[in-house]
């Protein structure tokens, strides 16, 4: 009898082991394929040195850093016109309001980015929220100063878009996922509960919060072509705050600025030394490598991986303008620098207006909980 039990005990321990081993094989593909894709399409970006080059890098990371499987034709089709549709709708209907009615103008700002929020808080695709957020952020500022400058910006960030979804789709190419291990985990884990619009409408009022002072103060900029990069960042921190719904998002949004301006100031010392192309490129490549443990873990996502993932976001999004500044000549050190302390300035800002928020608005969830419990007694 102990014979014949023991293939019984220790069938599922193997099967245990086997599905656990092929999670671990997909979570260190995912770190790699981040790390690789995002590194690749940099060095793409910066040989190719279109206008807003270093979008292409920021949308291949947006993309890589999420669990999704290979864009397809109609995915990637999808996400392009997630980013160009905001640009055509605020290009016909906003930024005439904006140049002849601006109190109109501006409160139809706040209403199409209280949507962009609210659709990504109701449970609807991050990476599409996010590409709404920016290309409705870049119209307006940009938009409300120059419509030749915004045309550009269009086609940079078309362009980015485009090859953005080429780097993620060649990354998934060298390094797919398993097969065995997602199918067993997809069947095994529970879907998403869907959340309360009340709650929903809550996260997007509070990234508005965030998101809508900064755009207001850029509409009131004649420089606000200069700061597209801080502009991204802006988007990207109102995304946090609308996906995010922990009390430490104050403080991970601070964090995240944090870590990753530290990254970019380590590779802007380095480059200084040695300003080349590969070490550019191994840089970035290296900071997937350590940002990628704490972005994937398992079959699913770090605990922390909005923190992390918008931290190599930041790491990027300071250090490649700046080094196309120093290509053309200009004072690329006092820029980074200037930026960077922008960033911190913002995340600053962005965490005491979640701290206010969430002080007068708490989350709903665990008081309706607790009167739940109590109601029945």
């Amino acid at each position: 009898m102990p014979t014949e039990a023991l293939p019984d005990t220790a069938e599922p321990e193997k099967k245990t082991l086997s599905s656990s081993h092929a999670q671990a094989n997909n979570a260190s593909r995912r770190i790699l394929r981040l790390a690789l894709g995002t590194a690749l399409s940099l060095a793409f970006s910066q040989i190719a040195a279109w206008q807003l080059s270093f979008l292409a890098p920021v949308f291949t990371l947006v993309l890589l850093a999420t669990p999704l499987p290979a864009p397809t034709l109609k995915s990637s089709i999808k996400l392009v016109f997630a980013l160009l549709l905001p640009l055509v709708f605020g290009a016909l209907v906003l930024l005439p309001f904006l140049e002849h009615l601006r109190p109109v103008g501006v409160l139809l700002v706040a209403l199409a980015l209280f949507y962009s929020f609210y659709f990504t808080s109701c449970g609807g695709a991050a990476v599409l929220g996010t590409f709404m957020t920016i290309g409705l952020t870049l119209v307006v500022t940009i938009g409300s100063v120059s419509i030749d400058m915004l045309s550009a910006v269009a086609q940079g960030v078309a362009l980015g878009a485009i090859f953005g979804l080429i780097f993620v789709s060649i990354a998934h190419a060298l390094l797919p996922d398993l097969r065995a291990g997602p199918a067993s985990a997809r069947a095994n884990a529970p879907t998403p509960a869907k959340p309360e619009p009340k709650e929903a409408r809550r996260k997007a009022l509070r990234a508005l919060l965030i998101t809508f002072p900064m755009t207001f103060l850029f509409l009131l900029s004649n420089a606000s072509t200069s700061y597209v990069a801080v502009m991204i960042k802006v988007a990207s921190m109102g995304q946090q705050a609308s996906v995010d719904s922990s009390r430490e998002m104050g403080r991970s949004m601070l964090e995240s600025t944090l870590w990753g301006g530290l990254g970019a100031v380590i590779a802007w010392q380095l480059l200084s030394i040695w300003p080349a192309l590969l070490l550019y490129s191994l840089l970035i490549g290296l900071a997937g490598l350590l940002f990628g443990p704490r972005i994937f873990q398992g079959q699913g996502m770090h605990p922390q991986f909005s923190m992390w993932s918008y931290a190599y976001l930041t790491m990027i999004v300071v250090l490649a303008p700046a080094l196309l500044d120093s290509q053309s000549g200009s004072a690329a050190g006092a820029a980074f620098y200037s930026r960077l302390l922008l960033f911190v300035v913002i995340a600053v800002y962005g965490s005491i207006a979640v701290a206010v928020f969430d002080a007068f608005w708490p989350e709903q969830s665990s008081t309706e909980h607790r009167k739940g419990v109590v109601e029945p007694r």
